[in-house]
């Protein structure tokens, strides 16, 4: 009973957390953490029993990640004045983790004189930027630039998961590789549309009370058990949630007719509201588990903060070339770059004979607090500065009607 309670009033402070985040600018991640960190510390302070919870974090990561890249790729709109956004969205999620991950390999290969296929599959988890984290902190900017980092985020979410799983899963790298990878792109495209389909088929037809929750249930499953085959399963998410989220577009075509569209798109926005309450829930439960699995010192340690600041260090650099090059706004763009939940569970995935010394839980806590407190500070000071012109334009404006009716 004590458990169900404290359950429910934490989860109540973490939608507090998530109401107030569009003003206070604070990520609701940081404030997760450090609630989970502080349920932890009160525990051991009273000598509170609490059953070991750490397996408990894959699953939930698992299931945060698949809620996540939906709910992303709902918000999504696929039409020909979006292509432009989409391609550099795509070479923004694609080119910084590509440069990062090899030359964070390279580092820990040369100076850790670790063998370069470890150095690379323990740098990876460290250069996606986390949607989990970033599309939530977004909702007070421009339309085009939201747009862009849910985009950005969930491609970036993809592309990380996939090029993780070809260094991890592969033990040589040739031309028989790269044909045997791209043949399960194809495969998983496939299915991607076959299930989709046949998903929303079930969407619109099913007439029980209960007809999400088996729609959710299906994904689930169809994504894991592509996993099980080493299919690049995220890309069957982003197809489908791609896929319902913009049935308009698909109006042209006759044979869609038959899935009685507006009829479909009303489910499709029920849908849609219990994806983005389920995400919300998981997310939270996530890293409230991650937080209160946190050790003071893991925090703290000096060893691995130096690197930790390097890390940060490049892949902001390599986001301000990315953005000049995308021809994209710097600020605030330039600050949205978290590591979060996709950074967690890829660190979880190593297995042990690819683990090194140098990359730990220290260093991934470091990471992802470091880059989430830059993302804060630089949301803050560029929404002051935003509302400082606006305030400047407010007042401009008043003088000129001032000095017109004057006249």
């Amino acid at each position: 009973m004590t458990i169900i309670i404290s359950l429910c009033l934490l989860l109540l402070v973490a939608y507090l957390f998530d109401l107030t985040a569009s003003r206070t600018k604070i990520p609701s991640v940081i404030l997760l953490l450090l609630l989970g960190w502080i349920v932890r510390e009160v525990t051991l302070l009273f000598s509170i029993d609490i059953p070991d919870l750490s397996s408990t974090l894959p699953i939930l990561g698992t299931i945060g990640l698949i809620l996540i890249v939906l709910e992303g790729s709902l918000e999504l709109e696929l039409n020909k004045s979006k292509l432009g956004l989409i391609k550099k969205s795509s070479i923004g999620a694609f080119l910084p983790l590509i440069v990062l991950a090899f030359s964070l390999a390279y580092l820990l290969h040369y100076y850790g004189g670790y063998s370069f296929k470890d150095s690379l599959i323990n740098a990876i988890p460290f250069c996606v930027i986390s949607s989990a984290i970033a599309i939530p902190s977004v909702r007070n900017l421009s339309s085009s630039q939201k747009e862009f980092i849910i985009y950005e985020s969930s491609l970036s979410d993809i592309f990380g998961v996939v090029f993780f799983n070809f260094i991890a899963f592969n033990t040589s790298f040739g031309v028989e590789t790269f044909g045997y990878f791209c043949l399960e792109i194809l495969i998983i495209i496939a299915i991607s549309f076959v299930a989709t389909i046949l998903l929303s088929f079930l969407l619109n037809k099913i007439d029980h009370h209960i007809k999400f929750v088996p729609i959710v249930l299906l994904i689930i499953l169809i994504y894991e058990i592509s996993k099980i085959f080493h299919l690049p399963a995220l890309i069957f998410i982003l197809v489908f949630g791609l896929s319902i989220g913009n049935l308009d577009e698909l109006r042209h075509y006759k044979w869609t007719r038959q899935f009685r569209l507006d009829l479909l798109n009303k489910e499709v926005a029920k849908f849609k509201e219990l994806i983005i309450e389920a995400t919300f829930l998981v997310r939270a439960l996530f890293f409230l588990l991650f937080g209160y699995l946190i050790q003071t010192s893991e925090i703290l340690n000096a060893d691995t903060f130096v690197w930790a600041v390097g890390i940060v260090i490049i892949l902001f650099i390599l986001r301000f070339i990315q953005l000049k090059i995308s021809n994209m706004p710097l600020f605030p763009l330039l600050f949205v770059a978290p590591r979060g939940l996709i950074t967690i569970l890829l660190f979880l995935s190593i297995k042990p004979e690819n683990m090194i010394e140098l990359v730990n839980k220290s260093l991934i806590i470091q990471v992802i607090l470091l880059t989430a407190i830059i993302m804060m500070i630089g949301l803050m000071v560029t929404a002051k500065q935003r509302e400082t012109i606006l305030e400047e334009r407010r007042k401009a404006k008043e003088k000129a009607i001032s000095e017109t009716e004057k006249i």
